[in-house]
């Protein structure tokens, strides 16, 4: 009995140092994460021409910009919905399977549409079901990823991790909208959708081979402990329990508000004013994914501000000014360089304010907080693009093709026609947000934050069990 006791001990250790030798054996640190980096490269680029072709199939069938507007509302309230269950599943669970079940549901969503447009059974509630399953596994995605470079990387570093992680976003967007522009006739729909499913799988082969360390425990990790529902709602007391936090969150809540309105006209107010030129709007963006290519390389270089909430609040003035640019008249030169203006800026918002939290909370915290955050952040995020498409519709669009009204007031800013009461609407869009970044600096508790609260490498870390 003995024997066999000790024998099963041996196997055990055995196992043990097995599942070490593999795990070490995996690439990890800066290495695992250019790896992650670059598989989810491909996926991006590949996903940003089904999203642009998507838009523009829309558009094309609907003819209204708030048919495309709740697009984004589907997306947005199934994510902010599931975002409290799913940051407790970040922290309970590997983060890496977290991620993989991100890439997972976006798949689905994609080989969704691919079959009705395929099998020609296309309606317009179907976009709306597969903007949902994005917006579920992008619940689950963005916490982890974030909860995972906080372990992958030095503090130091964060800036430059977020840099990177910009370029993700817009170093595909540079060529993504002209490519797909140029697709979309000879592969059609579907086949952009094909590719796009393809590299969701290789995105998710790049997770696989990586090692992604586990957070260390700490007390107040400990103290969260509890069941699901205790779990979804602890993010919220803890973020309540620090007002620099929770002011900080406050200025992206009142910026994407206005923001979000500004962004969800850009498409429709181009292609108005262009005949719904494809090519024209896709210049648009590719100049917005070059501003935000050089406005990551430059984070990543350079890291940002020594005090990160200059960053945020300086970045959010620069990205309101540009947005009100896209709004005035003049055509494509106009459009083309408030794009790039507003585009530059967003890696030093998002990246600065990204590395605030993840020096802040605690790394076992960081999936209930982060989700937490995220809907704070964005919980009028879903009713932008009912307002501004309703705004646009059935006011400020008839009166401009009227010749009357506010548009035709601001005629000398915005232009007259089609196009431009929605051009109005997103100059003020963009000049209320640059508000919002200039009153963070009225408020103590918002420049403040960063000495106000100590760094997560400080806190006391659990007993073992």
């Amino acid at each position: 009995m003995k024997d066999s006791t000790a024998w099963r001990e041996k196997i055990k250790i055995w196992s043990a140092g097995w599942k070490t030798v593999r795990r070490n054996a995996r690439p990890s640190g800066m290495f695992g994460f250019m790896i992650v980096w670059l598989g989810q490269v491909i996926s991006v680029l590949a996903s940003g021409m089904s999203q642009f072709a998507l838009s523009i199939f829309m558009f094309e069938r609907t003819q209204s910009a708030t048919a495309l507007g709740l697009m984004q509302v589907f997306f947005f309230f199934s994510l902010l919905v599931v975002s409290p269950v799913a940051g407790v599943m970040v922290d309970r669970h590997d983060r890496k399977l977290m991620m993989m079940a991100g890439d997972f549901a976006a798949g689905l969503a994609t080989l969704f549409i691919l079959a009705v447009v395929h099998f020609e059974a296309w309606q317009f509630w179907h976009m709306y079901v597969a903007s949902s399953v994005f917006g579920l596994g992008m619940a689950f995605q963005w916490p982890a990823y974030s909860a995972a470079i906080s372990t992958m990387m030095p503090k130091k570093h964060l800036g430059r991790a977020y840099g990177m992680m910009s370029l993700l976003d817009a170093g595909p967007g540079v060529i993504t909208p002209i490519l797909a522009g140029a697709l979309l006739p000879v592969i059609g729909l579907a086949g952009i959708l094909l590719v796009d499913f393809t590299t969701f799988l290789l995105a998710i082969c790049a997770l696989m081979i990586v090692h992604i360390p586990r957070p260390e425990r700490t007390r107040e990790g400990a103290q969260a402990r509890g069941g699901m529902l205790k779990e979804a709602f602890y993010g919220f007391r803890y973020i309540l329990k620090r007002p620099g936090l929770l002011c900080l969150q406050l200025v992206f809540f009142a910026g994407n508000l206005f923001l979000g309105m500004g962004v969800t006209l850009l498409a429709p107010m181009i292609l108005s004013r262009t005949g719904n030129d494809s090519l024209m709007l896709g210049s648009v963006q590719t100049a917005g994914a070059m501003g935000s290519l050089a406005g990551g390389a430059i984070m990543s270089a350079w890291g940002g501000f020594k005090r990160r909430i200059h960053g945020v609040l300086l970045g959010w003035i620069w990205v309101g000014i540009g947005t009100s640019a896209i709004g005035f008249a003049g055509g494509l030169p106009v459009w083309v360089t408030g794009m790039a203006l507003f585009s530059i800026a967003v890696p030093l918002v998002n990246g600065s304010n990204q590395a605030i939290w993840q020096s802040k909370v605690a790394q076992d915290l960081q999936g209930r907080v982060f989700t937490s955050r995220r809907l704070i952040g964005s919980i009028a995020t879903p009713f932008s693009p009912v307002i501004a498409g309703v705004l646009a519709d059935f006011a400020l669009e008839p009166a401009a093709r009227a010749g009357t009204g506010l548009p035709s007031a601001f005629s000398w800013l915005v232009g007259v026609g089609p196009g431009s009461g929605m051009g109005l609407l997103i100059v003020f869009s963009g000049l209320m947000a640059a508000v919002v970044g200039l009153s963070g600096y009225l408020v103590p508790a918002i420049y403040k934050v960063e000495t106000i609260l100590p760094d997560n490498d400080g806190l006391a870390k659990a007993e073992p069990a």
